[in-house]
């Protein structure tokens, strides 16, 4: 296989980064995809850094035996504590979600006030905060988490009267507050896109993560030299460490297509990769 035709590799702790997948699929029709979701041990974002990091290893080492020339970190979690660590044992790209997210927050805004929404764990760890604010410390940032957003996309409840009455609870501060840039920083989040834009109105920008990471592997593999120009039909694989009730439901509302078979890679496999 030559450099140019090994697949692109993604990891999540579950089924959001399917939405960067998709994304991928989109702006790079040409790239075969190798997609690894965690679904046995999720969620990341209550564990421990060291714990995270030892998962996302063991992901990367998973993702390498099929040859991958990239590897995405589609996780905010892992994204926020792993992907130097990734970076210093791999000698290919490493690509996580927060710093595109970040990189298109700061040249969006008008008024040097953002917005930024994820899941508990996300906002906690002021990821999408601390880069901002290397970027550009004059900006202005407000973080909110939505812990129900997560249910609500797989549920596929994106157009229920309830979905906008939470979308409303968790974004009015954000909206009074003036921002006119909101970083969408969880991968489930593009799936409720509209409801949140509704709140928010036509003169807020969302950013989102799974749309800026895709033109970040873009450039990465036009830098490098490694992107595929073959003109054959892509493979796409999909991988998981468990298949949890309804998964392929929810993984083709994310995906926006019909997902091929899915195979099960068992724990013990991911820890010997790890090792």
């Amino acid at each position: 296989m030559s450099r140019e035709s090994r697949p692109i590799g993604v990891f999540d702790s579950g089924i959001g980064g399917l939405t960067v997948v998709a994304e991928i699929a989109r702006q790079l029709p040409k790239e075969e995809i190798v997609y690894f979701g965690d679904t046995a041990r999720l969620p990341y974002g209550p564990k421990s850094t060291p714990t995270v990091t030892q998962f996302a290893i063991q992901d990367t080492e998973f993702l390498l035996r099929h040859d991958v020339k990239v590897v995405v970190v589609a996780c905010n979690t892992a994204s926020s504590v792993a992907v130097d660590e990734l970076r210093s044992r791999y000698d290919i790209p490493i690509i996580g979600v927060i710093e595109p997210g970040a990189l298109a927050a700061v040249s969006s805004t008008l008024i040097g006030k953002v917005g930024v929404i994820g899941t508990e764990g996300t906002i906690t760890s002021h990821a999408y905060r601390e880069r901002i604010r290397q970027l550009d410390s004059e900006i202005e940032i407000v973080e909110q988490s939505c812990p129900l957003f997560v249910p609500l996309a797989e549920e596929g409840w994106t157009d229920r009267e309830i979905t906008l009455v939470i979308a409303h609870e968790y974004l009015t501060p954000l909206r009074d507050a003036g921002v006119d840039v909101v970083v969408l920083g969880c991968t489930h989040y593009p799936i409720l896109k509209q409801t949140i834009q509704k709140v928010f109105g036509p003169s807020v920008t969302l950013i989102d993560s799974a749309e800026e990471t895709a033109r970040d592997v873009a450039q990465v593999l036009a830098e490098f030299g490694i992107a595929n120009d073959s003109g054959e039909e892509p493979a796409h694989r999909f991988f998981v460490s468990d298949v949890p009730h309804r998964f392929k439901e929810q993984a083709e509302r994310f995906l926006g297509a019909e997902l091929p078979n899915v195979e099960v890679v068992g724990i013990d496999e991911l820890m010997a990769a790890g090792r």
